[in-house]
C-alpha cells in the first residue's frame, strides 16, 4: 500500500470521525493519538494477512516465543518507523495542527514485564520480523501491568498499573480462535483397544481468549504475531439465582477466580495462594498456546509426526517450561503417538534459554501443589523423569547423581531440568554464563547433554534503542557512514575511522548536550527539578536487586558527598546519578535500598556545601518510555553486578550504543563489550570470576575485614545506623546487618575500594574531552554487534533451523 501524505491527512480526519464523529479541533489528545493509532494498524492490517496466508501456503516453518514477559513499551513510534512513514507522518499531522510528539506520549506503556527477560523478548519479536523471520510471541494479557511506582517520603509504594484503562488500539480479540484450558480434577487410566488412555474428570474449565498484536518488520512485508492470552468463563460470568437471594459476592465469584489467572504479572508467591496462581498462569498460557499451534499446524493436512518440520518453540527461561509436559499430552492423549515418538517429536520442537545462575530463580514447584493442579501433566513429568533416571543410573551406576539430575526430587518438581531433558537446546545468553552453567550450575547435565549447551550473547533493537530513541544521533551517522547501518547494524563500525576525528567527534559531543539538555528540560516539567545538563549524566537503570548491586553505587556517592565535606575545594567534574529501578513488593532489602537513594538524594541537595557538584535522581516508575529518554542522555553506565551473578544484560548495550562509557564487572556481556571495545575503552574493576567462585567454594569472605580496615566504609556504613542521614537510626539497620551480620553475599565491601579508585578514573577521563568522545564513538562502532538482528540470525541458524 502506497500512503502518501495527502492521502494520510484524509484517512485520519476519516478516522477521527468515525471513530468519536469529532473534528480536529474539538478532538482531545488521546482521541487524536488514538486515531492516528488506528489508522497505522490499518495500514499494516493487509501486511499482517499476507504474512499469515505466506506462512502458511509456502508452508514455512514458524517460530513461537513462549515468555511470561514481554516489555513492549509504547508502539505508535516504532510502527510507524517500520512501515516507513514516521517523517511524513509527522508533517502531515503538522500541516494539522498537531504534533506527533505530543501523541507519542499519550500512550500508555504496556507494562508487561519486569526487566531484561521481558525487553528481551520484545527485543527479539522486532528482530524476527525484521529481518523476515516467521516468527511470533505467545504470552498472557495481563489486565494490570507489574506495578506502578510511587515514590512517597523516599520509599516505593506500588499502585496497580492500569494499561488497559483506556482500551488497547494495537490488539485485535479473537474469540473465534478460544481454546479450553483444564485445572485440577481427576485422571483415570482407561484401557481400551489395548491401549491405555487417559480419562480427566470434575476439572475447572477456563477458557483462553487471544487478543493479537502486529509485530510490524523494518521496511519490509514482514508482520508477525503477539498473541496474548486473556482468562475467562466458559459457561455464565454471573449466577443470577445466587444474586436474586442477596448472595452478590457469590454471584460473581466464580468470574473474579477465573479473570485472576490473566489479571496481575507475577502474583505475590510468598503464600500458597500465590504459588498456586502463579503455576495456573504459566500452564494457561502454555496449553492455550500449544492448542493454537496445533490446530493451526493442523490445516496444513501434515501429518504430526512432521511437526518438529515446520514448528519451532524457544522457552524464554524456566516460566514456560511445563509446555513440554503440555506437548507431550497433546501428542500421546490427542493425537494417539507411542511415547517414544513423541518424545522424539517434542525434544525436537522445544528449545529452552536460561537466564539465570541464581539457584533461586531456577523454578521448582511443591509436589502436593503440582499434583493437585495439573494432574495429567504431573503424571507425564513423572514419567519422562524415571525414564530419564534409568538413562542417568545406566551410564554411572551413582544414585547420588541421580538424585541431583532428577527432575522430580526431594518433594519438588524442578522446572530447570525438565526443560533441559525435555528440549534439543539449551542456550546461555552471554559467553561467561554459558561457561558457568557448563562449569558449575549445570555441569552434570552439560556432562550427559553436551550436544544440547551452547551459547547466543543477548541483544538489542538497534531500530528503537538508537533509531527510535536518540533521533539526532541516529541522522549524524546516516550522514557520515550512510543508512545501510539501519538494515546491517554491524557498519557501524565504519564510524571508526571518524573516532579520532576533531570534527566529529565535536558533534558528537554536540548530540549528548543536547540530549542531556532535552532530559533535563523534560526532568523539570514533570517534577520540577533542576538538573545541570553540563554535568556527568551517571545512569544506574535495571531492575533492583541485591546482586546488581546498587547499594555499591550508593556507597560511592556518599564516599565522594563526604570527600567534599571534608575538602570543598575538591577538583570533580559536577555529577549527576541516575537510578532507575522497581523493587518486587515483597523484595525488603531492595525497597530499602530505594529509600536510601532517597535519603541520600535529600541529604545532598539539602547541604548548601556540596550543591552544584553531585546531585542524585531516582527516576520514578522506570519504564520503556522513561528509557528511551533517559539512555541517550547518559554519560556514565554503571553494569556493576557482582560478577558470575548477571546472566547477559542489555541495558549495557543500549546505554553503549548510545555512546555512554561503561563501568563494569567484568560479568555477563560486559565481557564481551570489552572484548569488542578494547581495554582502553571500558573502565573495569572488581573481582574476576575465579576470585568469586574460590570465595563461594571456601566460604572465605568475610566483610567486617573490609570494614575494619577501611575508614570510608567505617565511616559509610556507621552512617546508615547513627541518624547522621537524618533518618532514624533503625532506618537502615537491615541493610547494615545484611552487609556485616550476614556477611554481605554479593561482596559490596570487597569491591568497594576497586569501584572508588574506577569512578575517580571516569571523573579524570571526562576531564579530557579529546578521549572521552574518542571513546564514546569507538564504543558505538563496536555496538552493531551487539544488535538483536544478529542474535536472532543466530537463533534461526543453530537452533530453529532456519536458514537466513
Amino acid at each position: 500500500m502506497q500512503i502518501d501524505k495527502e492521502t494520510l491527512k484524509k484517512d485520519f480526519k476519516r478516522k477521527l470521525t468515525a471513530l468519536y464523529a469529532e473534528n480536529i479541533s474539538s478532538a482531545s489528545a488521546f482521541h487524536k493519538y488514538y486515531a492516528i493509532s488506528s489508522l497505522v494498524k490499518d495500514y499494516s492490517s493487509e501486511k499482517w494477512m499476507n504474512s499469515n496466508d505466506n506462512y502458511s501456503n509456502k508452508e514455512k516453518k514458524q517460530v513461537y516465543y513462549f515468555s511470561m514477559e514481554f516489555l513492549i513499551g509504547r508502539l505508535l513510534g516504532s510502527n510507524l518507523l517500520n512501515l516507513g512513514i514516521k517523517d511524513m507522518c509527522k508533517e502531515a499531522l503538522a500541516e494539522l495542527g498537531i504534533d506527533l510528539d505530543e501523541l507519542l506520549e499519550v500512550e500508555h506503556d504496556a507494562g508487561l514485564g519486569n526487566g531484561g527477560l521481558g525487553r528481551l523478548a520484545a527485543c527479539f519479536l522486532d528482530s524476527m520480523a525484521s529481518v523476515g523471520i516467521p516468527g511470533h510471541g505467545c504470552g498472557i494479557r495481563y489486565d494490570y501491568g507489574l506495578f506502578e511506582q510511587k515514590i512517597v517520603n523516599g520509599y516505593q509504594v506500588e499502585i496497580p498499573d492500569n494499561w488497559l484503562k483506556n482500551g488497547n488500539v494495537w490488539e485485535v480479540r479473537r474469540e473465534d480462535k478460544a481454546v479450553v484450558v483444564k485445572f485440577g480434577g481427576e485422571v483415570t487410566p482407561v484401557l481400551e483397544n489395548d491401549r491405555l488412555s487417559f480419562k480427566h474428570e470434575n476439572f475447572e474449565a477456563v477458557l483462553a481468549v487471544p487478543y493479537d498484536t502486529p509485530i510490524i518488520g523494518y521496511k519490509n512485508n514482514t508482520v508477525n504475531t503477539l498473541r496474548l492470552w486473556s482468562a475467562e468463563t466458559i459457561d455464565k460470568d454471573f449466577d443470577f439465582d445466587s444474586f436474586s437471594k442477596g448472595e452478590y459476592t457469590k454471584a460473581v465469584e466464580h468470574k473474579y477466580s477465573v479473570q485472576s489467572i490473566s489479571q496481575v504479572l507475577y502474583p505475590d508467591d510468598t503464600r500458597v495462594e500465590g504459588k498456586i496462581l502463579r503455576l495456573k498462569q504459566q500452564y494457561f498460557f502454555v496449553s492455550a498456546g500449544l492448542q493454537s499451534i496445533i490446530r493451526t499446524y493442523k490445516k496444513m493436512h501434515k501429518p504430526i509426526n512432521k511437526l518438529d518440520e515446520y514448528i519451532q518453540i524457544q522457552i524464554n527461561d524456566t516460566h514456560p517450561a511445563v509446555a513440554i509436559a503440555e506437548l507431550m499430552r497433546i501428542l500421546v492423549d490427542e493425537e494417539m503417538l507411542e511415547w517414544d515418538e513423541a518424545f522424539k517429536i517434542t525434544t525436537s520442537v522445544m528449545s529452552y534459554t536460561n537466564h539465570t545462575i541464581l539457584a533461586e530463580a531456577l523454578e521448582k514447584w511443591p509436589i502436593n501443589i503440582f499434583k493437585k493442579l495439573l494432574p495429567r501433566i504431573f503424571m507425564i513429568i513423572n514419567e519422562i523423569n524415571e525414564r530419564f533416571c534409568k538413562e542417568v543410573y545406566a551410564k554411572y551406576d551413582d544414585l547420588n547423581i541421580v538424585h541431583d539430575m532428577a527432575i522430580i526430587c526431594d518433594g519438588y518438581v524442578k522446572m530447570a531440568y525438565l526443560a533441559i531433558v525435555g528440549s534439543h537446546s539449551v542456550n546461555g545468553v552471554a559467553k561467561l554464563h554459558t561457561e558457568i552453567l557448563k562449569e558449575r550450575e549445570l555441569s552434570k547435565f552439560y556432562n550427559f547433554f553436551p550436544q544440547k549447551f551452547n551459547n547466543k550473547t543477548n541483544g538489542i533493537t538497534h531500530r528503537r534503542w538508537l533509531l527510535q530513541s536518540n533521533p539526532k544521533l541516529a541522522d549524524l551517522i546516516t550522514k557520515n557512514i550512510g543508512q545501510n547501518w539501519i538494515k546491517e547494524p554491524i557498519k557501524l563500525i565504519n564510524l571508526l575511522s571518524y573516532s579520532k576525528d576533531k570534527n566529529f567527534q565535536d558533534k558528537i559531543y554536540e548530540v549528548k548536550q543536547a540530549n542531556k539538555a532535552q532530559f533535563s528540560d523534560y526532568f523539570k516539567s514533570k517534577h520540577g527539578v533542576t538538573i545541570d545538563p553540563n554535568s556527568i549524566f551517571d545512569v544506574q537503570v535495571k531492575r533492583l536487586h541485591a546482586y546488581k548491586r546498587q547499594l555499591l553505587n550508593v556507597f560511592n556517592i556518599l564516599d565522594l558527598y563526604y570527600r567534599l565535606k571534608d575538602n570543598p575545594s575538591l577538583d570533580i567534574v559536577p555529577r549527576t546519578f541516575f537510578f532507575g529501578a522497581k523493587a518486587a513488593p515483597g523484595y525488603y532489602l531492595a525497597k530499602q535500598t530505594i529509600k536510601l537513594i532517597n535519603t541520600v538524594a535529600d541529604l545532598i541537595d539539602n547541604d548548601q556545601a556540596v550543591n552544584g557538584k553531585i546531585k542524585v535522581i531516582f527516576l520514578e516508575n522506570y519504564s520503556v518510555s522513561l528509557a528511551e529518554k533517559i539512555i541517550p542522555a547518559a554519560d556514565v553506565s554503571e553494569q556493576i553486578s557482582t560478577t558470575t551473578k548477571e546472566a547477559s544484560g542489555t541495558g549495557n548495550m543500549k546505554l553503549m550504543m548510545n555512546g555512554a562509557i561503561t563501568i563494569a564487572t567484568l560479568d555477563g556481556a560486559n565481557v564481551e563489550i570489552r572484548d569488542q571495545v578494547g581495554d582502553d575503552n571500558i573502565v573495569i574493576f572488581g573481582m574476576k570470576k575465579d576470585e568469586v567462585m574460590e570465595y563461594e567454594k571456601n566460604k572465605s569472605y568475610n566483610s567486617t575485614e573490609y570494614y575494619n580496615k577501611d575508614p570510608r566504609l567505617k565511616r559509610i556504613l556507621d552512617s546508615l545506623v547513627n541518624g547522621s542521614l537524618g533518618v532514624p537510626t533503625s532506618e537502615f539497620s537491615d541493610i547494615h546487618k545484611y552487609l556485616l551480620a550476614n556477611n554481605d553475599e554479593f561482596f559490596v565491601l570487597k569491591d568497594f575500594a576497586s569501584y572508588i579508585d574506577a569512578q575517580n578514573k571516569i571523573d579524570e577521563l571526562y576531564k579530557n574531552q579529546g578521549k572521552w568522545r574518542e571513546m564514546s564513538i569507538i564504543n558505538i562502532a563496536h555496538s552493531g554487534a551487539f544488535s538483536s538482528d544478529n542474535t536472532i540470525k543466530k537463533y534461526a541458524r543453530d537452533i530453529w533451523r532456519i536458514v537466513k
